[in-house]
């Protein structure tokens, strides 16, 4: 498994419902995290997870031995180059010096959980993690609450105590980006406006993977969005019956199969988009 080909299921409201359970807090505070993290979608558009790198990690848990001949994978925090794709390149390469090493070194998903993490997420190690996780943005939101909460982290969140939950979630340096200030504009954000409506949301992750651009997955159904969507009706010869729910049963029809997958139809619920809304 050097490149993690993902089955790449959107979030639904069962993953939402269980993480916000998990942690007794509101969705809004969910989204906040995620959002701070990687923008709020947790696999790029060749549906594989997003993921960082981390060189000092990999030096960390290999004693320094590949700082000379591969100081691009192994050496000072930093370095990490630019997102996206380039990230799995990286860890395909510290992969082939050592496997464990650098899956541990990477972070993942929705809430860009550590590889090393992965017992404190539920999972035996972390290529187990990385499995689940390229599965569904559930498992990554689900195993991100785990985390939080298998550190005592949570009490942080229901108490809304932003710097608190950021030396835990982020590291002592977590000041110099400003995370937990980040994090309390998120979090305020989502409590007083609309949470992003999951089934739009699917539709542009799932467009994405088409290769029809829908823009930033949000949840919102932004110009771009439309344009989007009606070039991939207009491609593929549908009509507009159905909506977007209609939509969206079309285009998980054409995720890959996966065995181990979770059921694919979509959830229906008069509250979809604002699913697990109670708790602290």
């Amino acid at each position: 498994m050097t490149r993690f080909p993902s089955h790449g299921q959107p979030l639904d409201s069962r993953g939402v419902a269980e993480a916000a359970d998990l942690l007794g807090v509101r969705a809004a505070v969910l989204w906040a995290i995620v959002t701070v993290e990687t923008a709020g979608c947790g696999f790029l558009p060749d549906r594989r997870p997003v993921i960082l790198f981390e060189r000092h990690e990999f030096r960390r848990r290999t004693a320094g031995r590949f700082d000379a001949s591969h100081p691009e994978l192994s050496g000072p925090p930093g370095g990490y180059g630019v997102p996206g794709v380039h990230q799995h390149g990286r860890l395909a390469a510290a992969m082939r010096l050592d496997i464990r090493a650098a899956i541990e070194s990477a972070s993942w998903g929705l809430g860009q959980l550590m590889g090393c993490n992965a017992a404190l997420a539920g999972h035996a190690d972390a290529q187990a993690m990385a499995e689940q996780f390229r599965r569904s943005e559930n498992a990554q939101l689900v195993g991100m609450a785990r985390f939080i909460r298998s550190r005592g982290l949570d009490k942080h969140l229901r108490q809304g105590s932003w710097a608190a939950f950021a030396r835990g979630y982020n590291g002592p340096n977590f000041g110099i980006n400003r995370y937990d200030a980040k994090l309390g504009q998120q979090a305020a954000h989502f409590a007083a406006n609309p949470p992003p409506d999951l089934t739009v949301r699917a539709i542009q992750l799932l467009l994405s993977y088409q290769g029809f651009a829908p823009g930033r997955v949000d949840g919102r159904v932004g110009e771009q969005t439309r344009r989007a969507i009606a070039a991939f009706r207009s491609a593929n010869l549908l009509g507009e019956g159905g909506g977007h729910d209609g939509l969206l049963v079309e285009l998980l029809r054409r995720l890959p199969a996966d065995a181990d997958a979770p059921d694919r139809s979509p959830v229906r619920s008069p509250t979809l988009s604002s699913a697990a809304t109670g708790g602290g």
